[in-house]
């Protein structure tokens, strides 16, 4: 059997197997073995057959994090069913969306949940975790003998920033070979304490559940992100691994976060994905945390993960995307769908075992982005055509330039909205900025930075403007800033980059 010849429920599976005693979830006062957890995921299953879920049906989840999430998820797996996660903050009409576009038999949510939803439109049935099970379920019917790695798994859709959110169909393959190529890097333990903050629904967040149970460690789910309280976390249960993405990062370390006062001499690894981790922020938490190890980790949500800069490069690389995980392959092509030179800006093309099934329902955006990979050897490989601009060196590092639908022609020069952005961190002025392009009444592109400021209360749009003025050519200073108290953002934490310019 190859490395990645495993459906996903395996990791739980083997995990009750090997160390059935092991505390493998804590939710609260509440510890779950690896026993206790498999015991409960089959439990759910039961329910799920006793209510219809066939094989290759689709089954919602609107929860939050918690031990009968993680059961639910992997109930559906063992029934045969595809998981499709729902962002809790999403509003009716986006729930609405989801459930319509994957045609979700089941919706499995909360009582208190149910009550804010208008389920009128939905025609299947409403499971909601906190009440009773039935006393007695059937018996648990086995999957069929033909299902395979390369069956779906889980349906996630994007943040619909762009629009509509999509649905990327994700399979077996996929989710165990994420887990186990990003524990083999990570270097992840049976000893590891993992907080997962970040949401089953994003495939960062969920990649980290399923990471820890392929190495067997321990999980301390958490809700919520004030900063008192993740330190608190932090601390309580000493542990070891946190992934965050750029504005959790922000947070924990502004004045009102107690991180730069708390010791934490277990915490050894955090990892950032999700955007770009500013400079000068990532200074800040080299000098807080000097023994921890940091991983800046680049992917997207149809490969996964793309890309990873080892901690012992981030001084000698900085605003370096690192290199290629393991098992896959990245390149840069041109247009044509050339290779580009050394140190040419082009698209990045990812291959390997992390490339999504497609878009569900969405032939054409499939065909668009999951293509024939130029570069491969045998037959019927696939590539994502990532829609990011990047460079490559000669040593095999990469650079992120922009998406290449956000490229910007300014006084006749191409720039990247990041470009401009990474200086405006660099003041130290701000703590979220955006930069959001406009037309002047000659039709010449102009640029507004949109702004937090650290300090409000003495903060100076010309302190910002003189030191872009100082750290970057003339066509690359802004037009005009815009002050802010908090930026808009999308379902999965990102600044809301359209909302922003409308």
């Amino acid at each position: 059997m190859g490395l990645f010849e495993h459906r996903i429920e395996t990791v739980l599976r083997e995990g009750a197997t090997m160390r059935p005693d092991s505390t493998a979830l804590i939710d609260g006062d509440t510890h779950w073995t690896y026993a206790a957890c498999a015991a409960a995921a089959r439990q759910y299953a039961r329910m799920l057959q006793h209510h219809d879920l066939g094989y290759g049906d689709r089954v919602a989840l609107l929860l939050d994090k918690s031990r009968d999430t993680v059961a639910a998820f992997f109930g559906a797996w063992i029934a045969g069913g595809i998981v499709v996660p729902v962002n809790t903050e999403l509003k009716q009409h986006q729930i609405d969306h989801i459930l319509c576009d994957s045609g979700a038999r089941l919706l499995v949510t909360t009582s208190r949940k149910l009550r804010q939803l208008d389920t009128a439109a939905f025609a299947g049935q409403v499971l909601c975790i906190d009440e009773p099970m039935e006393e007695t379920l059937p018996a648990l019917t086995a999957i069929p003998d033909q299902a395979n790695p390369d069956d779906p798994a889980v349906i996630l859709y994007t943040s619909g920033s762009t629009g509509k959110p999509k649905g990327i169909l994700v399979s077996h393959r996929n989710l165990f070979a994420g887990a186990r190529i990003v524990a083999g890097y990570l270097g992840l333990q049976p000893e590891d304490r993992i907080l997962c903050v970040l949401p089953f629904n994003f495939d960062y967040g969920l990649n980290q559940m399923l990471s820890g149970f392929y190495t067997g460690a321990r999980i301390v789910l958490h809700n919520g992100a004030l900063p008192a309280d993740i330190c608190r976390a932090l601390v309580d249960h000493r542990i070891t691994v946190f992934a965050g993405v750029p504005p959790l990062w922000l947070q924990l370390m502004s004045r009102f976060s107690p991180l730069k006062q708390t010791a934490l001499p277990d915490l050894r690894l955090i990892t950032n994905s999700g955007g770009a981790f500013p400079q000068n922020l990532l200074a800040a938490y080299r000098e807080t945390l000097p023994h921890c190890h940091i991983v800046l980790m680049y992917g997207l949500t149809e490969a996964f993960r793309s890309s990873y800069l080892p901690p012992e490069e981030l001084a000698a690389r900085p605003g370096s995307m690192g290199r290629a995980i393991p098992h896959t392959r990245l390149s840069v092509v041109d247009a044509a769908g050339d290779p580009c030179p050394a140190d040419t800006p082009g698209e990045l093309l990812h291959q390997g075992p992390t490339v999504a099934l497609g878009y569900w329902n969405n032939a054409r955006a499939t065909a668009a982005v999951f293509r024939p990979d130029p570069m491969a050897d045998t037959a019927g490989a696939r590539a994502v055509y990532s829609g990011d601009v990047v460079r490559r060196d000669r040593e095999g590092w990469f650079t992120f330039v922009a998406r290449a639908d956000q490229m910007l022609k300014v006084q006749g020069f191409r720039l990247s909205p990041e470009e401009v952005e990474e200086v405006a961190y660099a003041s130290n002025l701000v703590t979220e900025v955006i930069v959001v392009p406009f037309y002047d009444a000659q039709q010449h592109c102009r640029l507004r930075l949109h702004v937090v400021p650290k300090e409000a209360a003495t903060f100076q749009k010309a302190a910002l403007a003189a030191y872009c003025r100082q750290h970057m050519p003339r066509y690359m200073v802004p037009h005009d800033i815009v002050l802010h108290q908090a930026l808009p953002r999308t379902a999965t934490g990102k600044i809301d980059r359209k909302q922003v310019s409308s």
